[in-house]
């Protein structure tokens, strides 16, 4: 998939009022991910993604290279505020808007390496990369702002 091609789905999915609004939202998202991956798991999906879209794997990455190693844990709330707070969005917002990438880059990238990355999160994440969201943070509970 290309990068615009990508980002036009995000900003349909979302329903964001502009492109600038779906690449903040990726950005935000792929970001967030990308500190919760090894970092052979990040440069494996990396691999499967257009360029720009590599780069947000590591923009929020917060510790030295050595250290990149062990990447962050944290559960699905938090990774909603992350979102949020780095894409300047409300919280229900920041929901929609990650559920939205996610459904992009299932179509982007291969089952395979879904499943790898999946593997590597905790089991709450599980919705939101199937796409099957559960629990009180799905988009369709969540009220839109």
């Amino acid at each position: 998939m290309e990068y615009d091609e990508f980002i036009e789905q995000v900003q349909e999915a979302a329903e964001l009022d502009s492109p600038e609004q779906a690449v903040g939202a990726a950005e935000a998202t792929l970001g967030t991910l990308g500190e919760m991956l090894s970092p052979k798991e990040r440069h494996d999906l990396a691999a499967e993604l257009p360029k720009p879209l590599k780069e947000c794997l590591s923009t929020w990455m917060e510790r030295p290279p050595r250290e990149m190693m062990h990447p962050h844990r944290f559960n699905l709330e938090e990774f909603y505020h992350r979102v949020a707070a780095r894409s300047g969005v409300r919280y229900p917002a920041a929901v929609r808007h990650s559920h939205a990438v996610m459904q992009t880059l299932r179509q982007a990238v291969s089952q395979g390496e879904l499943r790898d990355v999946l593997r590597e999160l905790p089991d709450e994440y599980e919705g939101l990369i199937s796409g099957k969201p559960r629990g009180p943070a799905s988009p369709s509970i969540v009220e839109k702002r």
